[in-house]
């Protein structure tokens, strides 16, 4: 658009200039010969040129209100969505399948399909529960295995103006990856190297389809470990996008914690590299901040730079059960203020109990149906002996009891396995409560001091509405996720309490989302936390670097102010 602003300008300005050239030429022909018929045509030329001089600036004016070039008319600040008057203009069809076309020469015949089961693995998950329409597919899955492959596959969309949806390890529930305006899939799940290690300095660069299971396995043999644990099958290249964290985010951090740089590559193909690999610099804007979180409407995140971890030289699993949610969380605030540094810790609810005592979570132990708290607890022996003594103390003081500690490795899995499938053992129990029962999953965070009055009062709505749930925590950061069952016929009635839950977060002063993102599922409830103003400028943010809207389009907030999306 700025463009073709400047284009018109410039042809705008030369014409004047040279009928302005031209008029005078004539009137010093025509008034050298001094003939006073001569004056009347002079006076009707200059009459021309004053028509046409208003004229073209009118034009101009009013061109250059509805598409301002940057360079003449300095834009605000930030972007409402109201300036963005038409809705995104992308290639047509036919256009497309030029662009599909050249990029099938450029890549193997195996790096791209069409076919309906990839097209429909990468809109959709099972855990999903925002759901594409039927147009939602991309009209393609490519699979690069290069930064020059990502590179060549963006430019032909830049040039063509396709959209572009990142994918990597496709575990997202917000909606992430629908291709809501069809365009192509970026897989770079086939990007999965660990490229450097460097011990000394505990850091390590890697691909973004490299799950971050797999390279704890990796680090595992140089007694290493990458702190952020999300759910099973997650990938570096999504966990960035997203900000994830996981069980382990109260010792480690989550991922913004974690990432030291990145390399991305824009909308239009340009490569950045935004940090060097020193833990600490003041040297310009915070890139790297930046594209974590982004979700990919930012860049395609192609290679990042991750801090690690020394494993604890040795580390126990403690749980301990209480009769009320705010005994439990009045241990862990005092807790932390007795500065223990605790590797994990972790709220279940009586309701994720009961399922787990239904469902026999794990093989060999019997689960209690009361309030739980799970804790990680490491370091040395003696450091480790005296954390111990702290939480037990602490836990009998708040009305904690039957409080096990398991040191042998085995059952430490065992404990800690239950809690990691605990999504997939909720689900299983919602059918066996509910026929053809739907589960929705969603999380948000609040203050610690906050967590027991959010989680009673969502629990309270939940079943209020006759329909069932389960809560768990990453207590140590207040982050609570909760499982919402229900029939098929009380869609309407799940998505009420849903959203309860996240505007009761944004009451208590929390966020809309911990650690899953915002995807299109939270989008409307964004401005409630921020302000209109923050989000405004997250959009002038995306058009500096995405101008024509290419890179996921429609996550976050909305692009378009003509949307009318409707979910099946």
């Amino acid at each position: 658009m700025k463009s073709t602003a400047r284009d018109f300008l410039i042809s705008s300005s030369m014409f004047i200039r040279h009928f302005g050239i031209n008029c005078r030429g004539v009137f010093k022909r025509q008034f050298s010969q001094r003939a006073p018929a001569n004056v009347s045509w002079a006076l009707g030329m200059a009459a021309c040129v004053g028509v046409v001089g208003i004229a073209s600036s009118y034009g101009t004016y009013q061109y250059f209100r509805s598409y301002p070039p940057m360079d003449v008319f300095p834009p605000k600040a930030t972007t409402p969505l109201s300036d963005l008057s038409q809705s995104p203009v992308y290639a047509s069809e036919s256009t497309v399948q030029a662009a599909v076309k050249e990029i099938c020469q450029l890549l193997r015949p195996d790096q791209t399909s069409v076919s309906d089961g990839e097209l429909a693995l990468h809109s959709d998950n099972s855990s999903n529960f925002h759901k594409p329409t039927e147009d939602e597919r991309p009209d393609l899955v490519v699979y690069p295995e290069s930064v020059d492959e990502v590179v060549s596959v963006v430019k032909i969309c830049s040039k063509y103006r396709i959209p572009m949806v990142p994918y990597s390890g496709g575990t997202s529930i917000e909606g992430h990856f629908i291709p809501t305006r069809r365009g192509i899939c970026i897989d770079v799940g086939r990007m999965n190297r660990v490229l450097e290690l460097h011990e000394e300095d505990l850091d390590v660069v890697v691909q973004p389809g490299v799950g971050w299971q797999d390279l704890n396995a990796y680090l595992d043999e140089y007694g290493l470990m990458f702190g952020p644990d999300p759910g099973p099958g997650a990938c570096i290249g999504g966990m960035v996008a997203t900000n994830c964290s996981g069980t382990r985010a109260t010792r480690y951090g989550t991922m913004k914690d974690n990432v030291i740089g990145l390399k991305v590559v824009l909308s239009d193909g340009t490569v950045i590299k935004t940090k060097n690999r020193p833990r600490k610099s003041s040297a310009g804007y915070n890139l790297t901040g930046l594209f974590v979180g982004s979700e990919g409407t930012l860049g395609i995140i192609v290679e990042a730079t991750l801090k690690l971890a020394v494993q604890p030289e040795n580390e126990v699993v403690a749980i301990v059960n209480f009769d009320k949610l705010s005994e439990a969380a009045q241990t862990v605030t005092e807790l932390f203020r007795r500065g223990l540094a605790l590797n994990a810790v972790e709220l279940m609810d009586d309701r994720q109990m009961r399922c787990f005592a239904e469902m026999g979570a794990s093989e060999g132990r019997k689960w209690s149906d009361k309030n739980l708290l799970l804790f990680k607890l490491g370091g040395s022996k003696n450091t480790m002996n005296d954390q111990i003594k702290i939480v037990r103390q602490i836990c009998q003081k708040n009305g904690g009891f039957n409080m096990e500690v398991a040191a042998d490795q085995e059952e430490k899995d065992e404990i800690w396995r239950a809690r990691k499938v605990q999504l997939w053992t909720s689900i299983d129990w919602a059918q066996k409560m509910i026929p053809n029962a739907q589960a929705w999953p969603t999380d948000v965070a609040v203050p610690i001091s906050k967590l027991p009055a959010v989680i009673t009062e969502t629990v309270n709505d939940i079943e209020s509405n006759g329909l069932l749930t389960t809560v768990v925590g990453h207590v140590g950061d207040g982050n609570i996720h909760a499982l919402v069952i229900f029939p098929p016929e009380k869609r309407a009635v799940a998505e009420k309490v849903v959203h309860n839950m996240v505007k009761r977060a944004i009451e208590n002063e929390g966020t809309v989302s911990g650690e899953h993102g915002v995807g299109i599922g939270k989008r409307e409830f964004l401005e409630q936390e921020l302000g209109l103003e923050a989000v405004n400028t997250m959009r002038r943010l995306k058009l500096a670097l995405d101008p024509h809207l290419l890179l996921n389009p429609d996550k976050i907030f909305q692009i378009d102010p003509h949307e009318m999306r409707i979910e099946k």
